[in-house]
């Protein structure tokens, strides 16, 4: 399953960083797979950038809490691989009716709650009644198409929409489709009562979230007795942390520091599939920028081949649907690069000399917004950049809207839907964009959708809502006696149930 990368060295080559950083370390010897046996009482440590503020995934939305809890402390009917498979999870199957809709599902026998009860289909009912009836959850809005959902038994659950939802069962891989106990009273700000293999053992904010083996997990037991996770400030604080020995796998390796982790011997490298989408968004509601002419020129004015060059790994990405996702095709023909045309229509929407702020969570680095400031500065728009905390950045552009440019990696797959929906922080409002989004959702035969969910997106491409500076790619350094480790899609969720460290 993994395997050594050498086109990371190319790719990290690149960067004036990595070549320094290639030239010092000299030719690292091959890392060695450990043939030890797995250690079951063994401690797994992974460094993670992103700390959630708090546990409350119910109420929370961002990847920082998917990433863990899904699918390690809470579970759904089905969950998704790593290439964005659908599979059964607390449902031993589900069937789809002809007319898409009507789902059956079969509960798993002998699955309990961390607290001991038994979960039955009164708390998969009652936990999707309340999505369906509470717009404060995460997934209101995915559960308005839902008629009822009852329980036959206490081992069915028989959900019916009102109309069909290709997005429907990808919802609840989701936090809509989280199981929770009925009745429960779990502060789930700092607490948890989940399914799922590990429970929550510690939280020290700031710091670590410790997860323990549920030993009364109803499926195979996790393949090692406890999980740290070491949430580091900055990508160079992580390469330190990995060299020092502090941590077995490292997650989200800044591309141009990769070959120093490669020259130290001691970890493998994996690269990774994403649906990460790099999002330069635009606030679309907000002069100057409500001016599509003035979105357009920022997009040529970007070089993004140049952009990868310098960030060390990713791929081009000119509309808003990855390659992993239904409905991608290649909109390289619709936002180029070209400065004198920038210029032009600079000129023509009176925006000669622009000056804009570029708001950004500070963990991002300097890297892509070094690069925006001087392409910018070739088309005459001055940039400036405010680093914030991901917490103020999540209350001032994504809730108050307070913003001007924004720099964020939007990792969920499947989100067009976000440009269909003009109370998005984006602001961006297209009737027919929404229309043929509505249309792909409750076209049943999935060729048919896909096509709809493609015409959608050469539109928003085209009023240049936002600029999608690259498809992001993960790298991941792991220690040789760790297996089992996910390589693809990690940015979203990581389930560790299956990872496994040898022992000495």
């Amino acid at each position: 399953m993994f395997r050594r990368t050498r086109r990371l060295a190319v790719l990290s080559a690149l960067a004036a960083t990595a070549i320094a950083l290639s030239a010092c370390a000299g030719s690292p010897e091959p890392v060695k797979t450990s043939t030890g046996a797995p250690d079951p009482d063994a401690t797994l440590t992974v460094g993670l950038v992103l700390e959630p503020s708090n546990l409350d995934i119910r109420h929370t939305s961002g990847a920082a809490l998917e990433q863990v809890l899904i699918d390690n402390i809470y579970e759904g009917l089905v969950t998704r691989t790593q290439d964005n498979t659908i599979e059964p999870r607390l449902a031993s199957d589900y069937e789809i009716s002809p007319d898409g809709l009507t789902y059956t599902f079969t509960l798993n026998e002998g699955v309990v709650f961390h607290d001991g009860s038994a979960l039955t289909s009164a708390d998969v009912v009652e936990s999707y009644e309340q999505v369906r009836t509470d717009e404060t959850l995460q997934g209101f809005a995915e559960f308005a198409g839902v008629a009822e959902i009852t329980a036959p038994d206490e081992a069915s659950v028989v959900i019916t929409l009102t109309e069909p939802n290709q997005n429907f069962l990808f919802t609840l891989t989701g936090p809509a489709g989280l199981v929770f106990k009925a009745g429960d009273e779990t502060d789930l700000q700092t607490a948890e009562n989940g399914t799922g293999p590990f429970t929550l053992e510690n939280w020290t904010k700031g710091s670590t979230i410790t997860f323990a083996r549920f030993a009364d997990y109803w499926g195979e037991a996790a393949g090692v007795a406890e999980v740290v996770f070491e949430y580091i400030p900055d990508f160079t604080a992580g390469l330190n942390a990995a060299l020092d020995g502090s941590l077995d796998v490292l997650t989200a390796v800044d591309p141009n520091l990769a070959p120093e982790l490669e020259a130290s011997g001691e970890f493998l490298l994996t690269e990774g599939r994403t649906t990460d989408k790099a999002t330069l968004a635009f606030n679309n509601a907000q002069a100057p920028l409500d001016d599509v002419r003035v979105r357009e020129a920022l997009r040529l004015a970007i070089d993004h081949d140049a952009l990868i060059e310098a960030t060390g790994a990713g791929e081009t990405l000119y509309g808003p649907i990855p390659e992993l996702d239904p409905g991608h095709e290649d909109l390289s023909d619709v936002a180029g690069y070209d400065p004198a045309r920038a210029k032009e229509l600079l000129a023509e929407a009176g925006a000669e000399d622009l000056e804009l702020t570029l708001t950004i969570p500070s963990f991002y680095g300097t890297t892509v917004p070094q690069v925006l400031i001087s392409d910018f500065a070739e088309v005459g728009v001055t940039l400036d950049v405010e680093p914030v905390e991901f917490a103020t950045w999540l209350e001032d552009v994504y809730t108050n809207k307070d913003f001007e440019l924004s720099y964020v990696l939007h990792v969920e797959p499947r989100d067009f839907g976000n440009f269909a929906n003009p109370d998005y922080y984006f602001g961006y409002d297209n009737p027919e964009v929404q229309r043929l989004y509505a249309e792909a959702l409750t076209e049943i035969d999935e060729d048919a959708s896909a096509e709809l969910l493609a015409e959608a997106a050469r539109l928003v491409s085209e009023d240049h809502a936002v600029d999608w500076l690259y498809n992001g790619v993960t790298i991941t350094a792991l220690l040789p006696t760790v297996s089992g480790f996910p390589v693809d899609s990690i940015n979203s969720r990581i389930d560790l149930a299956g990872v496994t460290v040898a022992g000495e």
